[in-house]
This record gives C-alpha cells, sequence and structure tokens, in this order.
C-alpha cells in the first residue's frame, strides 16, 4: 500500500486494462500513491507471456504494473462480473482498453458500473476512437504511426520513404495522457462535478502530440502548404574520430561560438548562414560542413570544447552507458528493487517526484496475488472466497 503523504494516496483504482497504454497510466497513479487493483484474466495480462523473461516474470510486464496488486477474475462468467461490479463498487475510477464493443458485451459498460458506483470516473482507451470505420478494428502501435501522419513525420517529407519511430511512442504517450485526464477528472469530482467519463484513444494523442510542432504546414486552412521536402535529410547526430555525439544550435551566439570552436570564423560571412532563417534554409549545406569538421577530432576533446564554449552538446549513449551516466546517476533516475519471483530489477523512477512521497511502490504482483485479499476487503467471507476459487471465478495466486 502507498504511503500516506503520497499525492494519490486514498485513491483506489480498478484496471481492467492490459498490454501497455491502460498499464502505464495505472502505474503512474500508482507511483502517485493511488491503490490500483489490476483485474486479469485467467491466462493473465499478455504482456506476462512476453520475451525477456526471469524467474517466470517478463521485463515488460514488470516495467508496466509496478506498484499494484492482482486479482485473477474470469469475466466471460457472470460471476465474474457480479465480483467486478462489486469492486467497482469501492473504487473511485475503473479503467478499461477493450475494443469498442467489447466492454458492453461483458455487461461492464459505464451504465452497468455506474449503476454499482454512481460516482465512479470510468476511463475507456482505444486505438481509432470509439466512433468511425476504424473503431472495431484491432490495433498496435505501427498502424496508428501510419494512419496519424507520424511515420511520414518520421520520414521527413511526403515524398520520402516513411518510417516508424522505434520505441511504441502512441502506446505510451496515450498512457501519460490517460493517467492526467483521470486525475483532473478526480480533481474535478472533488469540486462537486461528479463522476465523468473519460475517453483516450492512441490515434488522438498522437494526432494531438504532432501538432504542437509538425503541423505548421496545415494550420492555416485554406493556405495549407505541401510538405514535399524534408526539413533535413540528416539528423543531429554526428560521427567523431572514435564515437558519435550530439550538437544543436538555435541562436546566433551559439552559432558564433559553434564556428570559433570549429575554428571555421568564414562560415560567419557565409551568406548562406548570416540569419537562423537562412541558417534552416540551408540546412544540410550547414550539417554536410559541420560534420567534415567533427570527425577531424575524439568526440572528448569536442564535448570539453563546446562545453567550453557554451555550445548544447551531449554524447550518444548506449542503454548501459545511459545507466552509467553521472547525469542519470546524480539524480537517481534509475532505481533498484527486490522481485519476490524475478530476483533484483533495474526500473526508471517515476519522472515527476513530490516532496516527502516514496520514489516508486512494489514491485509488480505475480499473477493472482492478492485476490483473497482484495476480496475479503470487499466483504466476501472466507466460504465465499473459496466457492469462487473451486469454480474457476477467481484465480488461485501464490501462496
Amino acid at each position: 500500500m502507498s504511503p500516506a503523504n503520497a499525492p494519490l494516496a486514498g485513491y483506489r483504482i480498478l484496471d481492467l486494462t492490459a498490454v501497455v497504454s491502460g498499464p502505464l497510466a495505472s502505474m503512474v497513479l500508482a507511483d502517485q500513491g493511488a491503490e490500483v487493483i489490476k483485474i486479469e484474466p485467467p491466462a493473465g495480462d499478455y504482456t506476462r507471456a512476453a520475451a525477456n523473461r526471469r524467474g517466470g516474470e517478463s521485463a515488460n510486464f514488470l516495467n508496466n504494473n509496478r506498484g499494484k496488486r492482482s486479482v485473477v477474475l474470469d469475466l466471460k462468467r457472470p460471476e465474474g462480473r457480479e465480483v467486478a461490479l462489486r469492486l467497482a463498487g469501492r473504487a473511485d475510477v475503473l479503467m478499461q482498453n477493450f475494443r469498442p464493443g467489447v466492454i458492453e458485451r461483458m455487461g461492464l459498460d459505464e451504465a452497468a458500473v455506474r449503476a454499482a458506483a454512481p460516482n465512479i470516473v470510468y476511463c475507456s482507451i482505444s486505438g481509432f476512437g470509439e466512433h468511425g470505420p476504424y473503431a472495431a478494428r484491432p490495433v498496435y502501435d505501427p498502424l496508428v504511426q501510419a494512419l496519424s501522419g507520424l511515420a511520414t513525420v518520421q520520414g521527413g517529407s511526403d515524398e520520402a520513404r516513411p518510417r516508424l519511430v522505434r520505441t511504441i511512442l502512441p502506446d505510451k504517450l496515450t498512457g501519460y495522457l490517460a493517467a492526467q485526464a483521470i486525475t483532473a477528472a478526480l480533481l474535478a469530482r472533488e469540486r462537486g462535478g461528479g463522476g465523468t467519463h473519460v475517453r483516450v484513444s492512441m490515434l488522438a494523442a498522437v494526432v494531438d502530440f504532432l501538432w504542437h510542432s509538425d503541423m505548421g504546414s496545415q494550420t492555416f486552412v485554406g493556405d495549407e502548404l505541401p510538405q514535399a521536402q524534408a526539413a533535413s535529410f540528416i539528423d543531429l547526430i554526428y560521427e567523431t574520430a572514435d564515437r558519435h555525439i550530439s550538437v544543436a544550435v538555435q541562436t546566433d551566439a551559439q552559432w558564433r561560438a559553434l564556428c570559433e570552436v570549429l575554428e571555421r570564423p568564414q562560415w560567419l560571412e557565409d551568406p548562406r548562414f548570416a540569419t537562423p532563417a537562412l541558417r534552416q534554409e540551408h540546412v544540410d549545406e550547414r550539417l554536410v560542413l559541420t560534420q567534415e569538421v567533427l570527425r577531424e577530432r575524439s568526440a572528448g576533446e569536442w564535448l570539453e570544447r563546446l562545453q567550453a564554449a557554451g555550445v548544447p552538446c551531449a554524447p550518444v549513449l548506449t542503454r548501459s552507458e545511459m545507466i552509467a551516466h553521472p547525469q542519470v546517476q546524480a539524480n537517481a533516475l534509475v532505481l533498484e528493487q527486490d522481485h519476490p519471483s524475478a530476483g533484483r530489477l533495474r526500473q526508471a523512477r517515476p519522472a515527476a517526484t513530490f516532496d516527502d512521497a516514496a520514489a516508486v511502490g512494489a514491485p509488480a504482483p505475480r499473477l493472482g496475488e492478492h485476490g483473497r485479499a482484495v476480496l475479503a476487503e470487499a466483504g466476501y467471507g472466507e466460504a465465499e472466497i473459496e466457492r469462487l476459487v473451486a469454480k474457476g471465478v477467481l484465480g488461485e495466486g501464490p501462496r
């Protein structure tokens, strides 16, 4: 259970979600103090079976379900549904990310849940949204990257080959947005607004995400611009004599400092680079010239010189190097804890921290680990719990 001083201490979340977007959202709430009861089918959350395992636990599941309690319920059976509704009656929030129409067939749609818990915050997370020709289709992260335009943005221009971002950005972005929206709904309820239905889709999350920096060409209605030319075919990742670094300059002062460090004063007189707008217009020429010079010395020497001159720069790190980097360690961005099955774990701490609140909750639960305890807290007697276990409605966790 979370410490009493955590910001969301005292709130209870009934989490019916699986895979990443929903579980990440509820883990954020758990890290912030909420009690999260994760309802899993008899086979468990799909990510429990993912690769990269130890002690019967997958890294994927462990990294998205910290701080929760696991209850295995067969929601396809009427008695499983009744247990879920009884647990919802004690919850502040119910979360689900089934495809549109599935939760209704299960009898756990908003109307059914609100009959048991009139003031509950009901959160639905979907892939493509609840309406339209794609609403009921199966969805995975690459499909959302494709449909949202993100893959085209990543490719550079409308005519370039589209590229996927090499991480499941739509899933994770949706999780963070859902957590924020749930918190806002709880705040509104505290102010007398009652429970509400929070709806977040992966497609909406990415379209919103893109608009703030990548959709300027589509902003002025009637004056849309073609996006046929890429901003640059070069990433701001440079080769040096021994490894890669990143260097990024925006202001005139940073550009002058870069030219001085690279010992290329003639660039300051080059009309192509006279203003920020011109430097952007001629971005490829500028970056090619910069790359040619940076190959001449080692990363360590360049980073020392650039930093001393106030030029924004950083080394390009591997995963292992990132964990050991002094900047990461100084801010305790990666923590360790013990799991009863998987052993010693290394995980990222929550990005947002709060004074005097614990950094992380307990490690992710084993399948069905808290079923008996949660039902007992909901008023089920021992005999009734044994009956539900015997009938396969309630899964038997580790004892």
